[in-house]
């Protein structure tokens, strides 16, 4: 009769080594989570800056097409990017600022019978400082500043009206 041993007694190093793996694909599944949150945050927040400078650039568009050299004031201008008749971004203008005033001395174009001296007059180059501010109307806390220089031709007498 053949005589059997006992089995040798496990050392049971397979328990630890799961419970190790288990550990580290939990690390690396909630890291990859965490990572993944902060991309889609990060591609919120670009789109964000996008829409605002858009809605920033219209809103610029908007001033420098309207007579703002007349009397500069301070506005506000509502900007709904994607016509759905709600407001997205609101576009705050301090006053415009005249900068700088250089004389550019400019034909008349019906002076050619007129004296010499009648046949010049003074323009001014005059250069204004457009800043706003866009804020989402959606978004609290969510701005950007926005700063454009405007150059504009102006008369002796529009632009001792509004420049000092």
């Amino acid at each position: 009769m053949k005589h059997r041993r006992p089995p040798k007694r496990q050392a049971g190093i397979a328990l630890p080594v799961g419970l190790l793996l288990l550990v580290v694909i939990t690390i690396l599944v909630s890291s990859s989570f965490v990572l993944s949150r902060n991309a889609l945050t990060s591609v919120g927040d670009m789109q964000f800056r996008n829409e605002a400078i858009a809605a920033g650039n219209l809103a610029m568009e908007t001033v420098i097409n309207a007579p703002f050299t007349t009397a500069p004031a301070a506005e506000s201008i509502n900007v709904d990017l994607n016509d759905d008749g709600v407001t997205d971004y609101v576009v705050a203008f301090s006053a415009p600022i005249c900068s700088a005033a250089t004389p550019v001395a400019a034909a008349v174009p019906s002076s050619l019978s007129l004296p010499g001296s009648m046949s010049q007059m003074t323009t001014w180059e005059v250069l204004w400082d457009l800043n706003a501010t866009v804020t989402s109307a959606q978004h609290t806390g969510a701005s950007i500043a926005m700063h454009q220089g405007v150059r504009v031709f102006m008369t002796d007498a529009q632009k001792s009206a509004v420049c000092p």
